[in-house]
């Protein structure tokens, strides 16, 4: 029998309280990823300003030093959504030219493709279109111009016939019609992705899309 004075409250023997929970810290990969998601989130937000590492790193909870440890800079973070984009947009093309023979079939499934990115990850179409870019570094909207001309490229290559990453120089000597319109399914894109990012993601970019791309090829 204990003794009268022991506190009532004691745990029961063989019962030690609960520790608790250890928080496990993010791997190095899983913040950077962490870091970028919640950029592209703030981005869909319609009308949403200049994005400062004091609010990425609030969103986070945790500080901008922490932000800092995993990217040199706030242009090194839009830099790996770019190269996010490009990477997904590529191997995505790679795939379409794999599966669809037909010349203006391709084109037409590489527009529809890249429209449908966009509508599927609006932040990311503020990036594409430069609204998210104006007032950061100037390389990125350069990057971005870059990844457009890559895009009328691999257009421009499907309406020639011909294998995605041929010299154009060795093959059949190109028509003023397939670079044309490349021409004018780049500007296609880039308008649709505008307007969506411009109507606070309210104009889809894909509306009346196939009949919009009969009439252009």
């Amino acid at each position: 029998m204990p003794p009268s004075d022991a506190p009532t409250d004691a745990p029961a023997h063989g019962n030690p309280p609960e520790a608790a929970p250890v928080r496990k810290r993010p791997k190095q990969g899983e913040r950077r990823a962490q870091i970028l998601q919640a950029l592209a989130a703030m981005l869909e937000q319609p009308g949403a300003e200049r994005i400062t590492t004091a609010a990425l790193a609030a969103r986070l909870a945790v500080s901008e030093a922490a932000l800092y440890r995993h990217f040199a800079s706030k242009a090194q973070m839009f830099e790996a959504l770019i190269d996010f984009i490009e990477t997904t947009l590529f191997g995505l093309i790679n795939q379409i030219n794999e599966r669809e023979p037909a010349a203006n079939a391709q084109a037409a499934r590489i527009v529809a493709m890249v429209l449908q990115f966009g509508e599927k990850n609006p932040g990311m179409a503020r990036v594409m279109v430069g609204d998210a870019l104006v007032f950061e570094n100037e390389r990125l909207q350069q990057r971005m111009n870059l990844l457009f001309d890559k895009l009328e490229a691999a257009l421009r290559q499907s309406l020639r016939g011909l294998p995605q990453g041929a010299d154009p120089a060795e093959s059949a000597t190109p028509t003023a019609d397939a670079q044309v319109a490349a021409s004018v399914l780049t500007a296609f894109m880039v308008g649709r992705l505008q307007r969506f990012a411009r109507s606070g993601f309210r104009r889809a970019p894909t509306e009346v899309l196939e009949p919009a791309l009969a009439r252009l090829l």
